[in-house]
């Protein structure tokens, strides 16, 4: 399996989606995340992070002007919004590509401005609005790791 699409009806239903994602992600975990603003990407992230640091869901919040929130946890997620940034140029002099092969789980909104810097293997969720506060999202693997994690998403909803 290299994709699959979900419809969420709700802010709710989408950070329950991202709670069942997470409970399926290992450490250096890969989810590229890319959609509009308010396309329900920070939803998402909230229920990946009630999934491996449930004691820190309350701080979850878009990382818009911080770039980077990291969730200590049994697996730590480390959650950057790149919306701010022009390319790898400014995420390689930042330093964060050394969270992206670590023992965590990374969370990265506006993945579009990675190029070189993105990594092989990766989930990609596109999120789309629909009507109201439906949400279109669009899942896609590029790689064996995520064939096998859709797979037991799709069994899961």
């Amino acid at each position: 399996m290299s994709g699959l699409q979900i419809t969420t009806n709700s802010p709710g239903e989408t950070e329950q989606l991202g709670s069942i994602l997470g409970s399926l992600l290992s450490p250096g975990s890969f989810l590229a995340l890319r959609g509009d603003l308010g396309g329900g990407k920070t939803c998402l992230t909230r229920g990946v992070v009630a999934s491996l640091a449930p004691q820190s869901t309350h701080l979850v919040a878009s990382p818009t002007y911080a770039i980077m929130n990291c969730y200590p946890g049994s697996i730590p997620v480390y959650h950057f919004d790149f919306y701010r940034l022009t390319g790898d140029d400014d995420i390689a002099e930042l330093g964060f590509e050394e969270f992206f092969y670590g023992d965590g789980v990374c969370i990265v909104e506006w993945s579009e401005r990675l190029v070189e810097l993105m990594p092989s293997d990766v989930l990609t969720l596109l999120f789309e609005y629909s009507e109201g506060d439906r949400r279109l999202i669009t899942i896609t693997s590029s790689g064996q790791k995520y064939d096998v994690v859709l797979e037991q998403l799709s069994g899961r909803l």
